[in-house]
This record gives C-alpha cells, structure tokens and sequence, in this order.
C-alpha cells in the first residue's frame, strides 16, 4: 500500500491528451488534498461573460479599478475556477487567512469564499495580491491519485509568481516552466513506458 502525499499548495497542470472541456489546457491551483478528496481552482481560464466592475456592482461593491489605468489595475480578470459551485466566489489570496471563511493553504497563500473580502478589496485595504474565480474543482477520496497514475496531470510545487504575475494565456507554459517542460512540446497522445 502506498502512502498519502498531499498536493496541497501544489499545481496541477492538464496533459495535452486531456479533452475534458472543464480542464484542457488548464493549470489548477490545489488549496485542500486529503485521504478524502482535494479541492483546487483553475487559474487561467478568464470568464467572458462577467467584468471585475460588474461583479463588483452586484455586490454593490465601489470597483476596485476605478481611477486606476490600466496598467495600475487591482484585477483585471475573473476567472472559472472549475465545474463545482458556478454561484460561488472563491478568492486566492497572500496573506493569512484573516476573513470570515478562510483556509490557510501554506504560509504565504489562502483561500477564502466570504464577501468581506471582496469588500476589502473594493476599498484597497485587502491583500496585496489575489485571484478571484466562480467555482472550483474537486475530486473524491482515491480520484485525484487514479487520475495522477492514469498521466493526466503533471504536478509541481505551486508558485507565487505563476499565479499571480504571470497573464492568463501563458500561466500553462509557466508551469510546466517549473518542471523544465515546454508543454507545446509533449504529445497529445496518452502512453506508458
């Protein structure tokens, strides 16, 4: 019997083989991984349909870019942090896990879901670097560990840098990066040696 490693504050990044429309192509951020399942937001998949300025007026939030160029932006994106609770708001973050819900995912990051957060950040006094996404993924007790033993993840320790500096489209390569792997050279095609 193999022992547990969690994945925690690690990332996932998606094989080219891997055609789930939910994670082709996708770098996953994992926050919680345990014997009974992880929890992990995609971190390069921008969501058209919905601004910063209009998410935050819905919330009858100021928005967090007004004055700013936009070179000085707090967040320029939302992004689809996976196919699980689409409703709900998850935000990556520095800092500690000073909120209503948070979870304290390594000594430098957390994740938190509760609106006195975004109303932090509304008013410039939240932390000083964030993601915020509307859903996220999961995975039952056993279902990450198949899919790893099944290639079609490669994961490495997360970084800072990736993901929060790196733009969207090239958060994928900047991964891999990690790895010493340029992703746009491996096979689409799934194989065991």
């Amino acid at each position: 019997m193999s022992q547990f490693q969690s994945l925690r504050n690690h990332f996932l990044i998606a094989m080219p083989h891997l055609e789930d429309s939910n994670f082709s192509g996708t770098v996953t951020y994992i926050c919680e991984h345990n014997e009974d399942g992880a929890l992990g937001i995609v971190i390069n998949k921008p969501l058209e349909q919905l601004e910063v300025a209009e998410l935050f007026a819905q919330l009858e939030l100021p928005n967090p870019n007004s004055g700013l160029s936009e070179y000085e932006e707090v967040v320029s994106h939302i992004y689809e942090g996976g196919p699980v609770h689409h409703e709900r708001g998850f935000i990556v973050h520095t800092g500690g896990a000073d909120w209503d819900s948070s979870l304290q995912v390594s000594d430098e990051l957390s994740l938190t879901t509760s609106v006195d957060i975004l109303d932090a950040i509304a008013n410039r006094r939240g932390p000083q670097q964030f993601l915020i996404a509307l859903g996220c993924a999961g995975w039952e007790g056993g279902q990450l560990e198949k899919e790893l033993q099944e290639n079609t993840w490669l994961t490495c320790p997360a970084n800072s840098a990736v993901l929060f500096d790196s733009p969207y489209e090239g958060k994928l390569q900047a991964a891999a990066g990690l790895l010493g792997i340029d992703i746009n050279l491996l096979s689409s095609q799934a194989g065991h040696a």
